[in-house]
Formats: structure tokens, sequence, C-alpha cells
């Protein structure tokens, strides 16, 4: 089968496009026919061993693992004898997280990383939900403990992570101002933003909102502590790119806030089966949807990796396996 093989750190370009193994699947896993995959920040962070931690997990000199790409949807084409949900042809989505394999044609994932995919919507759309939503839920209702009627702002409401917070914390029945530039803010509009701040026009009201979720972590300690109400908590998604700032943001930030009578933390994003179907769910019923930026061939996923580095994708960049996969 065809994947896509990480042999040494490095930029896009050395990642190889060729014939590897077709996996075989173990008693509790399922095989799955990939037919979309979903580049997230995960992938280039661990290609370029960036922040250097990551070599502590995945490697000192190069990568213990030679695969990447966490999010799929796809088709199951065999399963193990222990495996009791799901069958061949069944239609699926789910993480690998750090395991990877994604980005090749076919990957073994156990049922506990799988949901039936949603009905009516596209391979490329069902791919690009697990890491980014998930990261969306979890951060905002397990660490952001978020409330109706709470004044909520998502910083980065554009991007993968952002789109489905604005769309999450609707749901939750938060009052909803998404930041973003100029060119996104019909799309943050029409996911369900109450009001859209163009942070290239006009600066967020300082001291205003209960929750700040911070969906690509760029703005600075005091940025964000600013824009929150006393007693508000904000929460960040990704961190920093480097070892500085994660100490930064693991020790010294909360001390920060907890002086000014406010709360800071991260989200580790879990693959969880039980908000997988929730996700499942919400997206059966409408209640949230995939917004995608550009559709790559699994041969330029490096191409793929490079523009998602380059931090200006508009939702979801997602690798299309096969021709099915784009559409």
């Amino acid at each position: 089968m065809k994947a896509i093989v990480l042999t040494q750190y490095g930029p896009p370009d050395l990642l190889q496009f060729k014939d590897v193994p077709k996996p075989t699947q173990a008693d509790n896993q399922v095989l799955v026919k990939v037919h979309a995959a979903a580049a997230n920040p995960l992938d280039w962070r661990i290609m370029r061993a960036k922040p250097v931690l990551v070599r502590l997990f995945m490697g000192l000199l190069k990568p213990k693992q030679s695969s990447l790409g966490s999010d799929f949807a796809g088709c199951v084409e065999a399963v193990g004898k222990d495996v009791a949900e799901l069958q061949p042809g069944d239609e699926v989505f789910g993480a690998k997280g750090f395991a990877g394999g994604a980005f090749a044609e076919y990957l073994c994932a156990t049922e506990d990383q799988l949901a039936r995919k949603p009905s009516g919507i596209s391979f490329a759309e069902a791919a690009a939900v697990p890491v980014a939503a998930l990261t969306a839920l979890q951060g905002l209702r397990d660490k952001g403990l978020i409330c109706a009627g709470q004044q909520v702002l998502i910083e980065g409401a554009s991007g993968g992570v952002g789109t489905y917070a604005v769309q999450l914390a609707r749901y939750f029945g938060a009052d909803v101002t998404a930041v973003c530039s100029t060119l996104n803010v019909e799309t943050a509009r029409s996911l369900g933003a109450a009001r859209v701040v163009d942070y290239t026009r006009e600066d967020v009201p300082k001291a205003s909102y209960d929750l700040v979720f911070g969906a690509n972590a760029h703005r600075s300690t005091f940025t964000y502590r600013g824009w929150l109400k006393p007693g508000g908590i904000c929460v960040i998604a990704g961190g920093k790119a480097t070892l500085s700032g994660m100490v930064l943001d693991a020790l010294l930030t909360p001390l920060f806030f907890k002086i000014a009578h406010k709360r800071f933390c991260g989200v580790l994003t879990r693959v969880e089966k039980c908000d997988l179907l929730l996700l499942k769910e919400l997206m059966d019923a409408g209640k949230i949807r995939s917004v995608l930026d550009r559709i790559y061939t699994l041969s330029e996923t490096a191409e793929a990796l490079r523009y998602l580095e380059a931090g200006h994708a508009r939702g979801k960049v997602i690798v299309a396996v096969t021709e099915t996969g784009g559409g």
C-alpha cells in the first residue's frame, strides 16, 4: 500500500511517499481503508521535533515510528475476532493520536478510537472532526466549565479548532464573540458567533468575558488575562512550540492569572469514544459542521503540512487518500 513515511526529523521535503506493507489487524482491532485524513499541528510538530521535548517521546535522534496522521475517515475492511460493534463495510471516523498512521491507504485501530461516520457528510468532512473538535469540546466543557448565558470569546476562530469552538460554545448556550481577520468574518457569523472582532481593524474589549478560549495560543499571557472578567477562565489549545514557551505556560502563567483572581489552563486532547459519539450526534443533528480549507492528495501530504505550518489555514486541511476521500 502507499503511505507517507517519516524517517528523520526536519522539513516536509524529507517525507517519503512510498510502498509499505499493508497492516494486519490484531484480535481487538479494525482494519480501515482510509478515504481521507486531516492534517494537524501535531503532525508538523512531530515532523520538526518542536518543541524539543517531542524527542523524549518520539525518539531522540530519529523518530521511533515512521507514520504521521491522527484523524481519518474510511470504511472497515476487516475486523479482529474480539471486535463486537463494527463489521466490514461500516463507514467510520476516528483518531490515532500520537500513534499516527492516517496518511496511508490502510490503518488499524481499536474500537474505542472509532465511531460510525455521521450520515450525509463526506469522508473529508468526517476526517476533519476528531482532534480539532475534541480539543474544542474538552477545552470548553472540561477545562473552561462553559455554562449557558456566559460571555465567551473564541480567539483564532477561523482555524481548525476555532471553527468547531465557535459552534460548540453556541451549542452550550453561550453568547459567543469570535476573533478573526476580515477574510473570515462572515464565516464566523455563519457558525453562530453573535459578534465578531476583526483584529485587523479593532481591539478586543477588556475585562468583558467569562471564558476565553485561545484556539491557537498566539497571544501573550497578559493579553488573554486582560480580556477576562474577574473570576474568569482562560483555556489555550496548542501552546507554544518552544521549550521556554512551554515552561512559561506551565509554571509562570497560572501564577500571573491567580494574582488577578483569574484562572488559566491548557487542554491536552484525549480520544474518548463517548466524545466521538457526541460529535457524531451533533453533526447528524446539524449542530456543528466542518469548515474545509484545502484538500490535497496523499502524495501531496508534504505540501499540506507546509501550508498548515504557515499558520493561515481557514478551517481544516485535508488529505484525500482515495478519489472519494475529497468529496
